[in-house]
Formats: structure tokens, C-alpha cells, sequence
């Protein structure tokens, strides 16, 4: 018998299927982008730090990070950010600094077409 494969985070499965449906829903690639990059395996999913963050982005901007955000570095204006997960450090410096941070799930919900949004990583 063959091991199971793939993530058994039942949250995780949730998100990457309503994903997945949000895509098919309002024909918008952007979902379906970042429930297939979620689906990778943990050492392959996108890590992103604050300082790179701060180096790529404007002002105000709606950011996606299909994977984990760090808190290395700071972060020099306000975003709207989402992600699967956020460290310790990178939520109290996001926090501090007055960005917005969206669950990955309430973002698709908010903006189904995917306008305006980036994804990073």
C-alpha cells in the first residue's frame, strides 16, 4: 500500500478547494494561481520577507503571498497583505506599522474577479 501524499492540514485543504471554485466562478486565474502554488509541498511553498515586501511594493497595495510571510526586515509603507500564514515578528510589525492584514479565503470573497491584486513570492 502506497503512502498518502500531499498536505492533511484540513484547513489548508478547505482553502485550496473554495479557491479553486472562486476561479472557475469568476473566470479569474489569479485564484486558481495561488490555490496550485498552496498545493505544493511545504518546503517548496513561497516564502516572502518584510524587507522584500517593503522593496517590490507601493503604497496601499493589495498583496497575496500564497505561502508564509517573515518578519526579517521592515516595512517602510501600508499594505493590504494576505497569506497562508504569517510569522510571529512579521504580524507584530505589520501591525505596528498599520497594514491591513485579509485571510486569503475573506480576500477572494472581497475582490472574486482578482483586480488589483499581486501576487508575491
Amino acid at each position: 500500500m502506497s503512502k498518502r501524499t500531499g498536505s492533511t492540514n484540513p484547513i489548508l485543504l478547505n482553502l485550496i478547494v473554495e479557491l479553486k471554485k472562486k476561479s472557475n466562478e469568476h473566470s479569474a486565474n489569479i485564484w486558481g494561481r495561488v490555490a496550485d502554488a498552496l498545493e505544493k509541498p511545504t518546503r517548496q511553498r513561497r516564502v516572502v520577507n518584510l524587507s522584500s515586501l517593503s522593496r517590490h511594493t507601493k503604497e496601499n497595495e493589495i498583496i497575496v503571498v500564497p505561502g508564509k510571510v517573515l518578519g526579517a526586515g521592515d516595512l517602510s509603507h501600508k499594505l493590504t497583505i494576505s497569506a497562508f500564514q504569517f510569522s510571529g515578528g512579521a504580524k507584530e510589525k505589520l501591525e505596528k506599522i498599520g497594514a491591513k492584514i485579509v485571510p486569503l479565503l475573506e480576500l477572494s470573497k472581497e475582490n472574486p474577479s482578482g483586480k488589483g491584486i499581486r501576487v508575491m513570492g
